[in-house]
């Protein structure tokens, strides 16, 4: 029999399981694991400068490639705590990481020990399973069962936690006969697909809501091809988007009361029939319960039995794998249009792609200091269909989900439902270790970028490249845009005088100083013409240095994006596109393959403040 350390026999599953690479921070309690990490090899370790910083490469790393799973690492107490932002974040939109902590040994865990924390009752209700290994012999199978679980039903995250005398301890392990377990996901049955269906083609002016789900099962193929066989435009939530190429006739907008456009919503408005899949109804998307489901009958499919009716009771619930749902559901349409049984939706569609072809934002603006749309439009100019995107929270990432485009499932990685400050650096930093070759863009305010750059380090430690975009109004934005219903501007002001950086006329922390403090690459922008030639730029830096490049654009101090509570009462502060030039990089300027033009309709223009309701098409 093969005799090892327990930590050796964990590192052993951690490679037949398919990991390449860990994320972590040494320390006295975890060491053990780290020795056996170093002695036998195979696996890449980037030392993060923060444990949570790790939990969030992980999750970079899991989000950006189908079949992922970032491993995070740390030592025994506060290393442990450190995770939990990751651990909420990940379970938040279903993302599996896993979390190995070190810890004091077993006979002195009821002592209060240096450090010694019970970090599996903390990391509990944020994790499928949260354990402390008290015995060596069970460590095996507590990995076994972590990746288990993590890749079964709902996909999230677990916690492990090693004893540092339970890491050392022999046992008898050999990795030549481990299998990793069955993984459990439910599966649609035909007869609910058939019922789905049939309530599809009863309905005039059916929508697809494609979730996160699509893209975890990675199924948006699946998705393509239903929605071309039945016609039915196709609405991404933020987690699903990307699942439908934006320039794609059938894709419908995104809808919701911050993250979406201004047509997604008009069009949700219009129609008679949703069919969810993969998808929470999350109330960024929904806005009220009852004008988002008014006139409207719903089909949802879900893997997590429990999400169905959570938020408001379908016609009909379905609980099922994305990706096997959508099978059944392309081979159900395969055979109704054999038999010419599926309803023409020709006419739905145009309506919807005319609303895609009128009802949009403007982006061109020359005024200086610079206006935040127009970041956007020089970075759809600049950046190409195989951009990956990443960004957490934010007027920077509300704006940014309305305005930029996406084109590929895993190219918008977006902390969805938690949304920590912070987490966008590391994350890009694991999305680019796992697509080494991919053309990564990450997007922050100044407050998200300030939270976690001491991150940007290890990019520069471990030439990991990637262009970091900071729009900087030395604002806490949506916060002090969300103070408005209180008539206050308080405590959300970030300017001040930087006595080493008068240049900056009052806007505080000088990001070029610190961001090539860290090893790094910067450029500043001040005026809205410069802002495409310093991202193109960018891209030169970061190939000949392989650095993280930092592209900072300092805005106007105060922008209201456009937002509000129901479908119907969205806010727009800004003027709305009128001509053509008011918003020059639309997707709609793509859609015509016969180069007859999209009719510019006009909308009413927005006044401050003041509510537009969408005209109907």
């Amino acid at each position: 029999m093969a005799r090892m350390t327990a930590a050796r026999a964990a590192v052993e599953i951690l490679k037949c399981e398919g990991t390449t690479h860990v994320f972590g921070l040494p320390g006295a309690a975890i060491n053990p694991f780290y020795a056996a990490m170093r002695g036998d090899g195979g696996l890449t370790h980037i030392l993060a400068r923060h444990v949570e910083g790790a939990s969030h490469m992980a999750e970079g790393y899991t989000r950006a490639r189908a079949g992922n799973i970032g491993v995070c690492v740390g030592t025994s107490g506060p290393a442990g705590t450190d995770m939990i932002t990751g651990l909420y974040s990940a379970g938040a939109d279903s993302v599996p990481i896993l979390c190995v902590t070190g810890q004091a040994p077993v006979a002195a865990l009821h002592k209060e020990d240096f450090q010694a924390v019970d970090i599996a009752a903390v990391a509990g209700p944020l994790a499928k399973m949260a354990m402390t290994v008290l015995e060596p012999a069970q460590v095996p199978g507590a990995f076994q069962q972590a990746f288990h679980l993590m890749r079964s039903g709902r996909p999230g995250p677990v916690l492990i936690d090693l004893p540092v005398d339970v890491q050392m301890a022999e046992i008898e392990f050999d990795p030549d006969t481990y299998a990793p377990l069955p993984v459990y996901r439910p599966s649609a049955t035909r007869a609910q697909i058939d019922k789905a269906l049939r309530m599809l083609q009863s309905s005039e002016r059916p929508l697809i809501v494609a979730g996160g789900g699509v893209v975890g099962a990675d199924a948006s193929a699946l998705l393509v091809e239903f929605a071309e066989l039945t016609g039915v435009p196709v609405v991404p939530t933020l987690m699903g988007w990307g699942s439908i190429p934006d320039d794609h006739p059938l894709m419908a907008g995104m809808v919701g009361v911050q993250t979406s456009q201004r047509y997604g919503n008009a069009t949700l408005l219009e129609s008679d029939f949703v069919l969810g899949i993969g998808n929470r109804w999350a109330n960024r998307h929904t806005g009220g319960i009852e004008t988002y489901t008014r006139g409207r009958t719903f089909v949802h499919v879900d893997i997590e039995p429990t999400q169905i009716g959570r938020v408001f009771a379908p016609d009909l619930g379905i609980v099922s794998d994305a990706g096997a749902a959508l099978e059944l559901f392309v081979t159900a349409a395969r055979e109704l249009r054999r038999t010419g049984s599926l309803e023409d939706r020709s006419a739905w569609a145009a309506s919807c792609l005319r609303r895609k072809g009128s009802l949009l934002r403007r982006t061109h603006f020359d005024e200086v200091p610079v206006k935040p749309q127009r970041v956007y439009e020089e970075m759809n100019r600049a950046f190409g269909r195989e951009t990956r995107y990443v960004s957490t929270i934010g007027l920077s990432q509300i704006q940014a989900a309305q305005l930029l485009h996406v084109y590929r499932p895993r190219h918008w990685i977006n902390a969805g439902q938690a949304g920590p400050l912070g987490w966008t650096a590391p994350a890009a930093l694991g999305v680019a270790t796992a697509d080494p070759e991919a053309a990564v863009v990450a997007l922050s305010g100044d407050y998200d970028f300030q939270f976690m750059i001491e991150e940007l380090a290890v990019g520069a430690q471990f030439r990991i490249p990637y262009i970091h975009v900071v729009v900087n109004n030395a604002y806490l934005g949506l916060i002090r845009q969300a103070q408005r219903g209180f008539d206050m501007d308080f405590c959300v002001q970030l300017s001040f005088d930087n006595v080493n950086a008068p240049e900056l006329g009052g806007y505080g922390v000088d990001h070029v100083k610190v961001v090539e403090g860290l090893g790094c690459k910067a450029i500043r922008v001040h005026e809205p013409r410069d802002i495409l030639p310093a991202l193109e730029e960018a891209k030169k830096l970061m190939a000949e240095y392989r650095v993280p490049v930092m592209v900072e654009i300092i805005l106007e101090r105060v922008t209201n994006v456009a937002m509000g509570t129901e479908l119907d009462n969205v806010v727009e502060f800004e003027e709305l596109a009128t001509v053509p030039g008011h918003a020059p990089t639309a997707v709609h300027t793509a859609l015509d393959r016969a180069g007859r033009g999209v009719v510019f309709r006009q909308p009413p223009v927005a006044k401050p403040g003041k509510r537009v309701i969408p005209p109907s098409t």
